[in-house]
């Protein structure tokens, strides 16, 4: 990296509420100088969901002429969605852009470059595989694998192919976290102690489309195709449309929300997953006929494999029957904490000098310190286009202009995966879920855990 990351954070600090330029960022000048950068980069869509169009479009809409991008096509296998698709994008970009009944036939075009997956959770990867495969750079949104068969697949898929994947974890471009990164690295935060994730709502409509359940047609789609290496069951609207209440198609609250936060905790440590996990929860208020929890609570431990004397705590809670839409993250240390919800580091919590001197030892207590402030991260698919994913999506564009690595690379994918499954394993088996390094699985039970 030619610049270091107090540019990264100062550079941040002068776009404010504009653009934030990412530590791969090049001027529109610089793309003259790289070979082929004045073509323009040809953009399909697989997966024309709501994600997509309401935070996706606006984000690209932000950067495509700058960085000299367009939309050519958009795949989707329910015909309602592929000519909204088409629609919707030919009328943003003022040139033709065409709907294809699938991945297959918009491969087969040779008319795109690089992707938006935003597909069902468990398509994720395979829709990666595809497009590497296919020769296309890709946008791929988390979480990126719901099995660790997926999951090892598409990441060799990807390794091999050389192609630029960004996954769709939009803190690793926010000016407060790489600052908060920054310091926890710097090793003036200390050894973490404990790191707590909360995300709780009080939305009986999330993740359901009771409006869309009498529109969709099995006729009208491809249902072989929607459930691809899952087992067989009829077709089911509720399936397809609100595929994140139902286990195999999705973890639910692990996959949707806690691999935003999990990706933080491997990001500031360097380590690449948990070394075990429980869990406990249910279906304790909408009991709607849902498969996964609307309540979760999960215990991770960390540290190195190497020396299980070292290492923290981190937990997960969230519950979908109270509360707003305030993720919480605070890392701790023995001088204090620093909160991504205040934007501060801070002494509270730390050991002050009177409980110090009672065992004969220093005070610890960090210094105050602001971070960067950026908008509020939410995950939530009426982000309307929100500063850290604009930013996140600017980031892969640049990337896919200069070949250099994102900001959330293949590796975070791969990493936030394997503790989403561990965490699943925990709660469909009620035993302790562990990493085996030398197989690649998750273990649970004494078993290899899988859908």
């Amino acid at each position: 990296m030619k610049k270091s990351r107090r540019t990264f954070i100062r550079q941040a600090s002068v776009a404010g509420a504009g653009i934030l330029l990412s530590q791969n960022a090049f001027s529109a000048k610089s793309y003259k100088r790289i070979i082929g950068s004045n073509d323009r980069v040809r953009v399909g869509i697989v997966g024309f969901s709501d994600r997509h169009r309401s935070s996706h479009m606006p984000c690209f809409m932000n950067h495509y002429k700058e960085l000299n991008f367009e939309v050519v096509g958009v795949s989707d296998i329910w015909k309602l969605r592929r000519e909204q698709g088409a629609a919707q994008w030919k009328e943003k970009m003022q040139n033709d852009v065409k709907a294809y009944r699938n991945n297959e036939e918009l491969y087969n075009s040779k008319t795109v470059d690089a992707v938006f997956i935003s597909t069902a959770d468990f398509q994720h990867a395979g829709h990666t595989i595809e497009a590497v495969k296919a020769g296309c750079d890709a946008y791929v949104e988390k979480p990126f694998a719901e099995s660790m068969e997926d999951n090892r697949a598409a990441l060799k898929a990807v390794k091999e192919s050389g192609k630029i994947i960004q996954i769709g974890s939009q803190r690793r471009s926010g000016a407060n976290y790489h600052a908060a990164n920054d310091f926890i690295k710097s090793g003036k935060f200390g050894p973490i102690t404990m790191v707590e994730l909360t995300w709780d709502v009080n939305q009986p409509g999330r993740w359901r489309r009771p409006e869309l359940l009498n529109v969709l047609k099995e006729e009208d789609t491809d249902w072989k195709r929607f459930l691809m290496n899952r087992p067989f069951e009829k077709f089911d609207p509720r399936i397809y449309l609100e595929y994140r209440l139902f286990w195999p198609y999705s973890s639910g609250l692990p996959g949707q929300w806690m691999s935003h936060q999990i990706d933080t905790v491997h990001w500031f440590t360097g380590l690449k997953h948990p070394r075990s996990v429980v869990a406990n929860g249910g279906i304790y208020k909408w009991k709607d006929g849902r498969r996964n929890w609307d309540t979760i609570m999960a215990a991770f431990d960390y540290g190195p494999l190497d020396d299980m004397s070292k290492g923290f705590q981190v937990t997960f809670g969230s519950r979908m029957h109270n509360g707003e839409e305030r993720p919480t993250e605070i890392y701790y240390s023995n001088g204090g904490e620093l909160n991504l919800n205040t934007n501060k580091i801070s002494p509270e919590g730390g050991l002050t000098e009177k409980m110090a001197k009672a065992m004969n030892m220093k005070a610890n207590l960090l210094p105050e310190i602001s971070l960067p402030n950026t908008e509020r991260a939410v995950a939530s698919a009426n982000t309307g286009g929100d500063t850290l994913t604009s930013n996140h999506v600017r980031n892969w564009m640049e990337c896919v202009r200069s070949r250099k690595q994102p900001n959330a690379p293949v590796d975070a994918g791969y990493s936030h995966s394997i503790a989403n499954i561990m965490t699943t394993a925990a709660a469909h088996t009620g035993a302790k879920a562990t990493f085996d390094e030398k197989t690649q699985e998750v273990m649970a039970d004494g078993k290899v855990f899988k859908y």
